[in-house]
């Protein structure tokens, strides 16, 4: 599938130049950085990572990172940093950890589809960087459709989690299906396997007969755009066979 293929490439391009520092407010040079008070040992996540959005959008949850000392007891007034890829909009970019040892940053994700791979940094007592990378996912036109699509048709069986507008069916099923995000098994399906089964059902690649065939429910182009969503959320990432990707 051409689209889909093109589609990796630019994920992969993403994630090359995620090291780039991104835009922010303010800009995080060392003229701007505010005065560490204390430091750490290591910087862990809290919270924020591995959310979706479309592409040019403020993330729904702030990015949470903690400073932590030696013993795991967390560190205020630790300064952090945060780059992000070209096209990141950070707010605020740098910053000391609060009470709780913990440093909060809004980001807005650029225009190009992908993965964006954010690296936030504290310094610690000797002057060495200890650094967390942590991954967000920019999802374009065709993503956002096959998201919507997902929410509308898939969900309800592949996720596990039940929320205020849908309730999960996944704990019913005899055969759970596989979520959306386990790349450890889809990513080992073609994209002509996937389309087979999303068409024609379980059956269609020896599978349950539980998955149901939605060749007459979706239109082609609705197929491919669920593909789409489903290679961009996959965890480890999908890399299709025979592209050669961007370098540094």
């Amino acid at each position: 599938m051409r689209r889909t293929a093109c589609m990796v490439i630019v994920l992969v391009t993403v994630l090359v130049t995620g090291l780039l520092v991104g835009c922010s407010r303010p800009s995080a040079t060392s003229a701007a950085l505010p005065k560490p008070t204390a430091y750490g040992a290591a910087i862990v996540e809290s919270s924020g990572g591995k959310q979706t959005a479309e592409v040019g959008t403020l993330l729904t949850q702030p990015v949470v990172v903690q400073v932590n000392d030696q013993q795991g007891n967390a560190v205020t007034g630790a300064l952090v940093v945060i780059r992000g890829p070209n096209g990141t909009y950070l707010d605020p970019a740098a910053g000391l950890t609060d009470s709780s040892g913990q440093f909060t940053t809004n980001v807005s994700l650029g225009t190009i589809t992908g993965r964006y791979q954010l690296v936030a940094s504290t310094t610690t007592k000797t002057g060495k960087s200890v650094e967390l990378k942590i991954e967000e996912i920019g999802l374009g036109y065709q993503e956002m459709l096959g998201s919507a699509l997902n929410d509308q048709y898939c969900a309800r069986c592949h996720n596990q989690e039940s929320t205020p507008q849908r309730v999960s069916n996944y704990d019913n099923l005899e055969v759970k299906p596989h979520p959306f995000t386990e790349g450890d098994t889809l990513n080992k399906l073609s994209d002509a396997d996937l389309t087979a089964i999303i068409s024609h059902g379980g059956p269609a690649l020896n599978k349950s007969p539980l998955m149901a065939p939605y060749g007459y429910t979706l239109s082609k182009s609705e197929i491919q755009a669920l593909i789409a969503y489903i290679r961009m959320v996959s965890d480890p990432p999908y890399g299709a066979p025979g592209i050669v990707y961007a370098q540094k």
